[in-house]
Parts: structure tokens; C-alpha cells; sequence
């Protein structure tokens, strides 16, 4: 580039890396090329040296954010940040294990997206499968584990991270495996079948010193952030109500999510934890008390095991109560909406993967407003996985560790036996706000 003999010397002295200004110079360069052609050739010569010099000295030191001058006035939507990713070789390094629906349809495909993560291990029990995948994206043979040699992956210094993606019964065998592999955890939600389990898991972690992270995509996804922010700040008055819906109708199919070993429960465990997690982020309280019912159509074999539809309500200290509804047998549904006293926030869908959307109404003027607010769709995936990654490399507590998915586990715990015994349960009180979350991930531009 800079052997053209148009650009003079002192173009390339001055240029400071901005694409404008290196065009402006470049064509006030001209004027001059006829006065010492020669002259030019070698200073710039000199000059490529020292951007190469200066180029490896950079990737040596880690790299300095790339910026951009704007392109359309301040008025009009900006674009945000660059991504400014990190180089693959200072990324944190992923094993999938498992290689079912989620990891295939959504999290791998989310890597693409990811600034700190890359995939670098797989396991499976599936070897044809996990060739094929391993080949899609450019994983080592080497790097290929079944669940008989998934201890082995403490040999293996490329791996950092386990993100476990297995039936609900594996999670708390393959986080204690892979905490004594000395690698930290990223575990997909619920995080055990029982309290026990995510008790073993988070002391399976500590005695390694090992981060422990479940995967609650909803606490770093954009547009529910917002909704965090605007009910924190009490934007519209205090909360009074929330209600949640998270439905869809499964397949009929001998599928491991209607086994009771293998998934714990039915809709409440796999789709339901979506209405109670995101309640307790969006208030930071905990609930003091739980009711609720479960139905199961007679004679639909999806449901000889497990539940069909769970209806429950939480109180929470300050008054706030939640109406939350879930099932396994109704049209696909994702949605919740936040009720206060000068407006209400709605989310529809609102746990989706793709296409989130927010109405918020209040009446500023008298007259009622809704507006529809939009972020730029990202991978919750990507996100998710980007704050763990900054979590290994800074030494941060996960803003949802383990105990955040013990605490859902309790409650769901406590709602299992409110439906069997047709009484509200009462929770031990909790005074601290976001009493089992760590550090937050940081803001995405």
C-alpha cells in the first residue's frame, strides 16, 4: 500500500490510521510525487518496517480497540461499537458436551458471534456426529472425547471452559467430573434435578477452585436488561404485579424430556424456570411464599411421568405478587408483562432465542404513550458465554453462579409440594437484593 509513489513521506509520517485522513493525504500527495520519486520509494520502504515492527508489537502486548469516525450525523441511529473481538489465541477455550438441539441449532452457531470464546473440544456419544461437526467447525480429531474419555480433558490445556449441555440428570455427574478435570463449568439451566445435586456441584467446584456458572440467558440478553434497569429505577412507579407465560406443545415422541429420571419434571423444570428466574432478576427480591397447581391431561402418554401445565404464584417481602403459568401442550407462547403504578412493561416474545420485542404505556401527558423500544438481536449465547470467558480471564464471580440455580431449584421445590399438598409453602426470608448473583456483565454498546 504504501509503496505507491503518491503518497509522500510526511503523508505517511502523519497518518494516524483514520481511513478518511489517509485518503485526504494521500491525494494531497500527489502535488509532490515529481520532486524526489526515489526518495519517496525507499522512506516508505523504511516506513512499512515500521508498521510491521510496530503491527507484532501490538499482538504481542494484546490488542488495542479499532475505532471508527461516524458516518451519519448525530441524529440519525448510530450503530454502536465495533465488536473489537480478541484474537483466537487470547480467547477462552470451550468443550461442548453434548450434541443435541441447543448445542447444534443455537450455541456453536453462537461462537460466531462470540469476542473472548472459541470452540475447541466436543464431546459425544454419537462419533459419526461429532466428526461431522467437529470438521463444520474446525475442531481437532484430537479434541473429539466420548463420555468414557471425557475425564481426559484435564490433559488438554486448549480447554478452559465446560459447558455442559446434557439431559437435566447429568448436569451434577459431569460438573463434579469436570471440576476434578480442573476446568470451570458453564452449566445449561435447571441446574440439577435436586437441591442436593446443585449443592454437590457448587462444593465440587469450590474444593477445585473452579468458577461454577449456569446458563440463564435471559440475565444478559439486551431488551430484558432494559426491562431490569426500568424496573430498578422505578421508571413507571413501584412494581405491583408480573405475570409470565412460557408455553409450547412437545412432540409427541419417546423424548428424554417426558422421562422423570432423566429430566426431573416436566414443563416447570425445562420452561417454567424461565417465568421464575427472570421474575426474581427483574425484582432482586425472593419470594417468602409459593402456591400452586399442576394438571396433566388423562391418557397423553407425554405426560405419564412428568407434568403438563403448572400454574403458580409467588409473594414476594414487598408486596409484589407474580402470576406465572407454564405447559407442555399449548400453542408456543414466551411472554411476560411488569405492572406499576404509573405504567406497565410488557415482553412478547420475552424468552425466546430471536426477536424479543418490548411495548411500555404510561400516560406522561394525561394521554397514553406505548412505545417499542429496539436493541440490535444478538446471540444470548454469545453473551452468555463472552461473561464467562471475562469471568476466567478477570477472576470474577458469574453473574449467575451456582447458587443462583440452587435457589430456583428450592423454590421449585417448594412449588412441587404446594401443588401435591393444595397449600401455599412458605420460603425462609431473604432481606439482601440479588442475594445469589455475582459480579453483572458488563454493558454491551
Amino acid at each position: 500500500m504504501h509503496s505507491d509513489p503518491a503518497i509522500t513521506p510526511s503523508a505517511v509520517a502523519s497518518h494516524d490510521g483514520s481511513r478518511r485522513q489517509f485518503i485526504n493525504q494521500a491525494g494531497r500527495g500527489l502535488l509532490a510525487v515529481s520532486v524526489a520519486g526515489s526518495l519517496v520509494v525507499a522512506t516508505t520502504t523504511a516506513a512499512e518496517a515500521q508498521a510491521a515492527k510496530t503491527a507484532k508489537a501490538s499482538l504481542q502486548t494484546g490488542p488495542t480497540d479499532v475505532q471508527l469516525p461516524p458516518l451519519g450525523a448525530a441524529t440519525d441511529p448510530q450503530p454502536g461499537a465495533l465488536p473489537n473481538p480478541l484474537p483466537p489465541d487470547q480467547r477462552v477455550g470451550f468443550a461442548l458436551v453434548g450434541l443435541g438441539h441447543l448445542t447444534l441449532e443455537e450455541i456453536l452457531p453462537g461462537f460466531a458471534h462470540c469476542k473472548k470464546s472459541k470452540p475447541v473440544a466436543l464431546v459425544s456419544g454419537d462419533p459419526d456426529k461429532m466428526s461431522k461437526v467437529a470438521r463444520q467447525y474446525g475442531i481437532k480429531p484430537e479434541n473429539c472425547y466420548s463420555y468414557e474419555t471425557y475425564d481426559k480433558l484435564k490433559d488438554n490445556p486448549e480447554v478452559e471452559v465446560i459447558y455442559i449441555v446434557l439431559p437435566n440428570s447429568m448436569h451434577a455427574e459431569y460438573t463434579v467430573r469436570g471440576a476434578k478435570a480442573g476446568k470451570h463449568i458453564l452449566c445449561e439451566k435447571p441446574m440439577a434435578n435436586s437441591a442436593k445435586e446443585c449443592r454437590q456441584m457448587i462444593e465440587a467446584c469450590e474444593k477445585a477452585g473452579k468458577k461454577l456458572m449456569i446458563a440463564y440467558r435471559i440475565q444478559y440478553e439486551p431488551l430484558n436488561r432494559q426491562v431490569f434497569e426500568l424496573v430498578r429505577n422505578k421508571t413507571y412507579g413501584k412494581v405491583k404485579w408480573i405475570e409470565a407465560v412460557n408455553t409450547q406443545n412437545q412432540v409427541h415422541d419417546d423424548q428424554w424430556r417426558h422421562k422423570k429420571t432423566l429430566a426431573g419434571g416436566g414443563a416447570l423444570p425445562d420452561i417454567g424456570l424461565y417465568c421464575l428466574n427472570t421474575t426474581r432478576y427483574l425484582l432482586g427480591e425472593e419470594p417468602t411464599e409459593v402456591s400452586a397447581s399442576i394438571y396433566s391431561t388423562p391418557g397423553d402418554a407425554r405426560f405419564a411421568e412428568v407434568e403438563e401445565n403448572v400454574s403458580f404464584t409467588l409473594r414476594f417481602p414487598s408486596g409484589i405478587i407474580a402470576n406465572c403459568a407454564t405447559g407442555y401442550g399449548t400453542y408456543n407462547a414466551k411472554r411476560y408483562r411488569v405492572y406499576a403504578e404509573a405504567g406497565w412493561i410488557d415482553m412478547d416474545p420475552g424468552f425466546a432465542y430471536h426477536g424479543l420485542k418490548m411495548t411500555r404505556a404510561h400516560a406522561p401527558n394525561g394521554h397514553e404513550v406505548k412505545e417499542q423500544p429496539t436493541v440490535p438481536d444478538k446471540s444470548q449465547f454469545a453473551l452468555e458465554m463472552d461473561h464467562m470467558a471475562e469471568c476466567v480471564r478477570e477472576n470474577k464471580t458469574p453473574y449467575t453462579p451456582g447458587e443462583e440455580g440452587l435457589q430456583d431449584q428450592l423454590i421449585m421445590e417448594a412449588i412441587y409440594k404446594s401443588a401435591r399438598d393444595n397449600r401455599p409453602v412458605k420460603l425462609p426470608a431473604v432481606s439482601k437484593l440479588d442475594a445469589f448473583r455475582g459480579t453483572p456483565p458488563k454493558s454491551e454498546s
